[in-house]
């Protein structure tokens, strides 16, 4: 099984409705291309620093499925990002991206997650993002998580605040040749803890797991 040579793929993630995990085969690899095709964001807001949304259906799905697939050539015990496909009644609806740098000095993760139009404003993306957080701090051990929104999306930087984040500054990035404002958003393991709201179940999280994060236990 792929498990016995990426562990990571034995991690999981349940939340009340939802299941973070990398796909089992390509048709769910297929899927979660389908619902970038169908639509991830208004036309008229680019959400992302890479604008990878703005392309015909046909191609935002074949990026989609090449993107998950570099995240997981290029692995790193040192600079890793888990890829977790968002699963809502066994179909995916999402991506959500945990990341580490250094992680086993820095303790901070990073973050990012897109979810299909069709099932926003239900709640999931503060569920989903609620999930890997807990991975990283009740899992991981860590002590600060970073994202960050651009102006005007509205959606995100209510998730980020409902979560507890504050505000970390602000910085100008250059996308599709527009200057565009960046919110940071930081969360101390402090201010998770005071608004955890979500069940969260991590499981496969073993020593394979953890080697592959840069974790592995040190040999007397």
């Amino acid at each position: 099984m792929i498990a016995d040579h990426l562990p990571i793929h034995r991690l999981r993630l349940r939340t009340e409705r939802l299941e973070l995990r990398l796909p089992a085969n390509f048709d769910e690899l297929a899927d979660l291309g389908e619902a970038a095709a169908a639509g991830v964001h208004d036309p008229d807001f680019m959400p992302f620093s890479v604008p990878w949304t703005a392309a015909d259906p046909a191609t935002v799905a074949r990026g989609t499925i090449v993107w998950y697939h570099r995240a997981i050539g290029r692995w790193e015990p040192q600079d890793w990002g888990i890829p977790f496909l968002v699963f809502r009644e066994g179909k995916a609806i999402g991506s959500q991206v945990v990341s580490g740098k250094e992680f086993k000095t820095t303790r901070e993760v990073d973050s990012g997650s897109w979810i299909g139009r069709a099932h926003q404003g239900n709640g999931f993306g503060t569920e989903m993002r609620a999930a890997i957080l807990h991975l990283a701090f009740a899992g991981l051990d860590a002590e600060t998580a970073r994202s960050g929104s651009y102006i005007g999306n509205d959606a995100s930087e209510r998730v980020s605040r409902r979560l507890g984040y504050r505000a970390d500054g602000e910085e100008f990035h250059v996308v599709q040749g527009k200057r565009r404002h960046l919110r940071r958003w930081r969360l101390s393991r402090a201010d998770w803890e005071a608004h955890r709201k979500h069940e969260v179940v991590i499981d496969g999280l073993d020593d394979d797991v953890l080697d592959m994060l840069g974790l592995a236990k040190e040999t007397p």
